[in-house]
């Protein structure tokens, strides 16, 4: 038995709307690897393990460490448990600390 008309559009809106937050997921992603590209001054692969091992290291989803780094750069805030992991992360790919806090 095959699908009706109105099952078939349902099924393909709910997978434009999955696209679209693939799409969405992915810049936010990016844009976040792109400031640790900048702040680590990493390559873009060593930028997304640094994100990687920030959300594996907190077991807060990547997207949701991504959105938190773009907000960081917009404000000049992070939570303290991901600003020391992602200190963390950026010592153990790139040879700079992240900008704002103190050398020991």
């Amino acid at each position: 038995m095959g699908e009706s008309e109105p099952e078939r559009i349902a099924a393909l809106q709910a997978e434009v709307d999955q696209m679209k937050e693939a799409m969405a997921s992915h810049a936010v992603i990016d844009q976040a690897i792109g400031m640790m590209v900048a702040l680590g001054r990493i390559a873009p692969d060593e930028g997304w393990q640094v994100l990687r091992d920030v959300s594996q290291h907190t077991n807060i989803k990547l997207r949701h460490i991504a959105e938190l780094i773009l907000i960081w750069g917009r404000r000049g805030d992070i939570p303290a448990e991901i600003r020391a992991e992602l200190e963390d992360a950026l010592d153990r790919y790139g040879p700079t600390q992240v900008p704002g806090t103190e050398e020991m």
